[in-house]
């Protein structure tokens, strides 16, 4: 009997993180497309997790199925594959970038929502959330 149990929950840190989501999360096929799968427009910018230790060794398991991916109409900008997830039980989404122009090492993720989660949870750089898949 197969043992291994998909990981439904990260556990991980707020983080600040490079100030280039609310650029990305306005543009125009970013929240056309947003609309239409999500069903909501993106708060410009993003909340930055870094997944906690214990957890590091699940969240490749974690990210591997996504729900949709994004597709930019200008060739300047590249894909990112998108998974539904509820922070701290709030809607939004794991944004994954191809990793060739991730601006985060790998144990950093990036999460839209529909409104700001830091002041939506009350949180702020260094309070734990857990981000749940959906």
């Amino acid at each position: 009997m197969n043992k291994l149990i998909k990981q439904t929950i990260i556990r991980g840190r707020v983080q600040s993180g490079a100030g280039k989501g609310s650029y990305f999360t306005q543009l125009d096929w970013v929240v056309e497309q947003c609309r239409r799968v999500l069903g909501y427009k993106p708060f410009p910018g993003t909340l930055n997790v870094r997944v906690a230790d214990e957890d590091l060794n699940h969240l490749d398991l974690f990210l591997q199925e996504s729900d949709f991916e994004l597709i930019p109409d200008d060739p300047v900008f590249c894909s990112a594959r998108v998974k539904k997830v509820k922070v701290n039980n709030l809607p939004g989404a794991v944004i994954l970038p191809a990793e060739d122009v991730r601006v985060h090492e790998r144990r950093l993720i990036e999460i839209i929502a529909p409104s700001n989660l830091k002041e939506t949870l009350g949180i702020g750089d260094g309070d734990t959330v857990t981000v749940a898949a959906i």
